[in-house]
Parts: structure tokens; C-alpha cells; sequence
């Protein structure tokens, strides 16, 4: 059996895992990162990456059957656009290989000991990795997990056949002409959408009263409606019961408590994530739990001195940029540095139509803290950048205390406006005041304009509205 001894082992390349180790051999440390399947883990391979990819291609053919259909305000025709779907996922294949390999680069770059196999605790100081050429035993004086997390899957809808999991759905070779998507969260609105777009009678199947609960009313609006323009029928407080007698769709129980059943040519079961740790030998640890996710403190020190835990197997919120994060965080703790980071100026983004930017508190959050509040909206149907890309739906909207003016949250939705989480997160991390958002000139024509403009609202002196 190979030994191995280093100062810093991270088990898991994904976002946060890559992150942390790259940043460790930028500091002299001696590192070794262990990776099961590939590098970048589900982010850049199976999530983030490729799905923005096809929520592309799923644009870019919607503008093309517009133009095809003469419903552009603005004079552009063409002809009947085709889809080649399993070009379109080459493409996105080939992008994921692009970063894969640069991660590789970035990882060699930093002198990090790359080792590709499952790994599981032997101790709180040794982890045992089964690889292809056999076993190799690696101590380490600090251990990062950052294992990360897998789609959640349904007793009763397990993965196989017609049931898919995004997973799945990023990897189709040809489009469902019917999709149901279980969940109504922001992976399946996401995915659900860009199938409506290409071609698809999409239906959405969710167990709560609305459609992307973590988000108010407002801010869903202007996405139910773009939902009911696309075709795509939307069922809440409607439970998924299982496959029909025939597998050729879903059993459901609708609001009413009526049995209904949904035709379905795939189904896309998206209803949450888990913790990837089966393996990993964590009872032979002694780690507080949260669940089934780790807990961690503020500088995602687990209960054991030495052993880290960094992104989605620490819990909510499960973003590639909070990982990533805590991961150069943890690396520069290692290194003796003093470090800690602050969750607030993290931003929540879902790529649906229209988008949704979401950073600090909501309106609704800031009161249950005891804020007394002044909040600034302003629309994009007010923004002239918004009205010439024909994306006048949404806003930004911004939360203040009403005696500090400072600011607290922002929120925003809108085409393009996951773009705008860079100046919102800068604001809630910088201890911004509504003056200083309004004092700070932005480009026109731009989106960004609406910023600026929202604080001015809140402020009682908006000039566009």
C-alpha cells in the first residue's frame, strides 16, 4: 500500500474542494486533493455549467422560431430554425471539457498532488483512497471535506427509464415532447423552462403552495407569468404519488385531493439535494451533525481539531460560490493566516425567464429581525437598456434600516439581471448606504441604471418613474 503524507487533504475537487487546494499550493502548502470522478465535480460537470450552457441553446432557438413566426416587434424574420439536440450537447460537452482541463492546469500549476479515487476515513489524521492501481493511505495534519451533493430521489419515482434527474436532463438526445418536472424549485423552473423553450409541453408538479418558495411574490411573478406565456402548466400543492399503470407518466394528487394522472414522455424528479458522505467512513469520526449535513462553524471547522468542511455537504445554502468561498477561506486558515468571511454578501441567483438576484435580507426577513425599513423599487419597464433588449418584466428592488439608511438586501428580477449580483453583493459586503448606491454613477443605457435609481426611490427622490 503507497503512503502518502501532506499538510492539507481535500477530499473532493468540486468548486469549493479546487478552490481550497489551489489557494493552499499558492501559499506554500503541501497539498493533496482526492477527486472520485472527475475534477470540478457536479458545478462545472453535471450542474452550473452545462445547464446554463443548454438554457443557451434554448434562448438562442426561441429568438430563432420568433423570428421564424414574425412575433419580433422589430422587423426580423427568418426561417424555421431545427435543432440538432445532440449537437447542442456535444457543444455543452465540449465546454465542460475545456474547463475540466483547466482545472487540471490550475491545480498542477499550484503543485497539488492530484489522486483520483473514493475516499474514507480511517481516522481523524488518515484517509484510506481505494484507486485504480490499489490502495494508498494519505495522513494529512488538516483535512478539508468537501464531498458536495447528488439529486434527492423518490421511493416511490426511482432514477431509471423515463424518471431523470438534471442529470439526466443535461444529457438528453433528443427533446420529450412531454416533460413533467417534479419540484418547482429553481433547478426545475430552470430546466422546465428551457425545454418549453425547445418544443416541449412542460408541467410542474409542486408540493407547496407556490413555485420557488424561498423567494416572495413579487419577485415569482413576472416568472408565472412568462410560464403561462410559454405553455407550461404549473400545478401546486400537488403531490407526486408515482408512475402510471403503463410507466407512460405520473400519478398525482392534485390541491383538491383528486387523483389525476399526467402523460409523460420523461420525468424530471427535481426535489432537492443531499449530502454526498455514504463511504466516506465519517462514523469513524466524532463530528457534530446537522441532519445529514455537516455542522460547521464560522470558519467551517467541524468538531474535530484538523478536519474542515467546506460547500453543499455543510448545507444551505448549496451554491458553487459559497463553496468556493469558504474554500480559499480554509485554505488560508491552514496557512496560519487570520480569516473568517461574512454569509450576507452571498448571492442566490435562478436562471429561469426572467431571472431572479436575491442577496442580504428580504423585505419580509429584515422585518422579522426588527428593522424598521425604507424600501426603493424600480422597474425595467421604466430603464431604456431593458425596453431595447425587449426585457421590461421585473426590477430592483432595495432594502434599507429606515435610520442608518443602511442597506440590508437586494433583489432584482429581470432578463440579464444575474449580471447585476456583482454590484449587489459588493454593496451588502462594503456596509453600503442608500447615498452611496445613489451617489454611484452607473453607465447608461445600461441595467445597472435601475440600482442607483431603486436607492433614490427609497430615498423619496427617484428621477425615472
Amino acid at each position: 500500500m503507497t503512503e502518502i503524507t501532506c499538510k492539507l487533504l481535500v477530499i473532493g475537487a468540486g468548486p469549493g474542494g479546487y478552490v481550497c487546494a489551489i489557494r493552499a499550493g499558492q501559499l506554500g502548502i503541501d497539498t493533496v486533493i482526492v477527486e472520485s470522478t472527475r475534477l470540478g465535480g457536479s458545478c462545472l460537470n453535471v450542474g452550473c455549467i452545462p445547464s446554463k450552457a443548454m438554457i443557451h441553446v434554448a434562448e438562442e432557438f426561441e429568438k430563432a422560431t420568433e423570428a421564424a413566426t414574425g412575433k419580433t416587434p422589430f422587423g426580423l424574420t427568418a426561417a424555421e430554425p431545427k435543432l440538432d439536440l445532440k449537437q447542442a450537447v456535444a457543444w455543452k460537452d465540449g465546454i465542460v471539457q475545456r474547463l475540466n482541463n483547466g482545472v487540471a492546469g490550475l491545480l498542477r500549476k499550484a503543485k497539488v498532488k492530484i489522486v483520483h479515487g473514493k475516499a474514507r476515513f480511517r481516522d481523524g489524521k488518515t484517509v484510506v483512497v481505494e484507486t485504480e492501481t490499489g490502495p494508498k493511505t494519505i495522513q494529512a495534519e488538516a483535512i478539508v471535506i468537501a464531498t458536495g451533493s447528488a439529486p434527492v430521489e423518490l421511493p416511490f419515482l426511482p432514477f431509471g427509464g423515463n424518471v431523470i434527474s438534471s442529470t439526466g436532463a443535461l444529457a438528453l438526445s433528443e427533446v420529450p415532447k412531454r416533460l413533467v418536472v417534479v419540484g418547482g424549485g429553481y433547478i426545475g423552473l430552470e430546466l422546465g423552462t428551457a425545454f418549453a423553450k425547445l418544443g416541449a409541453k412542460v408541467t410542474v408538479v409542486e408540493a407547496q403552495d407556490k413555485i420557488l418558495p424561498l423567494y416572495d411574490a413579487e419577485l415569482t411573478g413576472p416568472i408565472s407569468k412568462r410560464l403561462t406565456a410559454l405553455g407550461v402548466e404549473v400545478l401546486t400543492g400537488a403531490k407526486a404519488l408515482g408512475p402510471t399503470a403503463k410507466s407512460d407518466g405520473l400519478r398525482i394528487e392534485t390541491a383538491d385531493g383528486k387523483e389525476r394522472s399526467l402523460p409523460a414522455d420523461k420525468i424530471l424528479v427535481t426535489v432537492g439535494r443531499k449530502p454526498v458522505t455514504d463511504g466516506l467512513g465519517l462514523q469513524n469520526l466524532v463530528l457534530d451533525m446537522d441532519g445529514r449535513f455537516i455542522r460547521i462553524g464560522e470558519r467551517c471547522e467541524t468538531a474535530m481539531r484538523g478536519i474542515y468542511a467546506i460547500g453543499d455537504v455543510t448545507g444551505e445554502p448549496m451554491l458553487a460560490h459559497r463553496a468556493m468561498a469558504q474554500g480559499e477561506m480554509v485554505a488560508e486558515i491552514v496557512a496560519g493566516l487570520p480569516r473568517a468571511w461574512d454569509k450576507r454578501g452571498i448571492a442566490a441567483i435562478c436562471f429561469t425567464d426572467p431571472e431572479i438576484v436575491s442577496v442580504g435580507l428580504s423585505p419580509d426577513e429584515a422585518k422579522r429581525a426588527g428593522h424598521e425599513l425604507k424600501i426603493g423599487q424600480f422597474p425595467f419597464a421604466a430603464n431604456g437598456r431593458a425596453m431595447t433588449r425587449h426585457g421590461e418584466a421585473g426590477f430592483v428592488r432595495v432594502v434599507a434600516q429606515a435610520g442608518s439608511e443602511l442597506v440590508l438586501g437586494i433583489q432584482a428580477v429581470g432578463q440579464g439581471v444575474s449580471e447585476l449580483s456583482a454590484a449587489f453583493g459588493l454593496a451588502i459586503e462594503m456596509g453600503a448606504t442608500l447615498q452611496d448606491i445613489a451617489g454611484t454613477i452607473h453607465a447608461h443605457p445600461t441595467l445597472g441604471e435601475a440600482f442607483p435609481e431603486a436607492a433614490m426611490k427609497a430615498l423619496g427622490h427617484a428621477l425615472h418613474i
